[in-house]
Parts: C-alpha cells; structure tokens; sequence
C-alpha cells in the first residue's frame, strides 16, 4: 500500500514510514516530491484539523490515499495562542529563536503557564475527498522562563513536561516518541490503516 504525506520534510516521511511499520505489512509513505508534486499547498484553515485537511485532500485529489498533518503549541494563557501559528508567531517562517522569545515576552506578566502541543493527522481516501478521517494526539505542559536541553526543535526547550521532570529538548528520541502529541496522533492513524489494509485484502 502506498501514502502520500503532504508534505517535503524527509524526517517526517521517515518517522511515520517507521511508525507505520509496526502495525502493517507493506506500506509505503511517499513526499510531495515522489509524486512530482510542485509548488506549495496554501494552509489557511482556522485550525489544525483545517490545515491537517486541506492538505491531505489535495494528495487525494491527485488519486492518492492522501495524509495531511498540522501541529503546533496552545498556551492557555494566551487564549490558545501561538496555535496554527506556531511556526511563524513571530512573523518569519521556521525562525525558532525569535518564536521563543515572542512567546516569553507575550508571558511575562502571567502566572498560568500550562500549555499542551496539539497534532492532528488528516486522511482522505481519493475516492470521497470531502471526508476526512482525522485522528488527534496533544500533550500537557508547561512554559517555563529558561531554555533547557539541546535536543527537539521549536518551542521543546520552553515546553515543561512534569511527569518526567524535564522539557522536550532533555528528553531523548524514545522519550520524547512515547508522549508526544505526533506519536499519540500516528499511533491512531496506524491503528485505523491496520484495520483498512486487514478489510482491503
């Protein structure tokens, strides 16, 4: 079986090829690349699941099983912001550092800090591509004031996680693997293609 993730990030093909793996047979997770796919896919959904949708919906438009992801980190205090916004809060696509510090200043003169990263995986089959079957992981935190850890990306070196007494980017791949919100969101996804490939057959 083959999948199309919308997206060109070879470290996310790769992760959910591997996760896939473990609950089905023969799968294989292509890139917006594999299938000649040029230019971008405009995400202007008001949340997650939008976003996760819009771009699952045009691979399936194309005759694939598409799979769209979108993810990104809600503060509470901040009334859900950065949100969809994540990877741009501070205005530049991707640029980690001023995201941090926009979002600490933005909590300067708050007491609430709790937080949780949010995934949502999107799938569209291209015979029915105004149904999306979507699947939801999230975990619970905390924004701490200082940047711990050399590991993760975005805002993991802020982000608190209580049960294991460190933040995202102290924790190794196993760690971080058993409690994100990505992990927990393609757990589920794998779970619902495990039962499509055994009714499929």
């Amino acid at each position: 079986m083959k999948i199309v993730l919308a997206s060109r990030n070879k470290k996310k093909i790769g992760e959910l090829q591997t996760l896939l793996a473990k609950y089905l047979s023969e799968i294989e997770v292509l890139s917006l690349d594999d299938i000649g796919f040029e230019g971008d896919i405009v995400e202007d959904g008001e949340g997650f699941y939008d976003n996760a949708y819009i771009k699952a919906s045009t691979v399936a438009k194309l005759g694939y099983i598409g799979v769209g992801d979108d993810s990104g980190l809600c503060v509470d205090a901040l009334d859900g912001a950065p949100g969809v916004y994540s990877a741009r809060y501070a205005g530049e696509h991707g640029d980690d550092a001023a995201n941090n510090a926009l979002l600490l200043e933005n909590l300067a003169d708050k007491e609430d800090r709790s937080a949780q990263f949010v995934c949502a995986i999107a799938c569209v089959f291209p015979e029915d591509v105004s149904r999306a079957h979507i699947f939801r992981g999230t975990v619970e935190g905390k924004i701490i004031d200082e940047y711990r850890g050399e590991g993760g990306f975005g805002y993991d070196p802020l982000f608190y996680y209580e049960p294991f007494g460190k933040t995202l980017a102290e924790m190794s791949a196993e760690e971080k693997n058993s409690i994100s919100h990505r992990g927990k969101a393609i757990e589920l996804f794998a779970e619902f293609m495990k039962e499509y490939e055994e009714e499929n057959k």
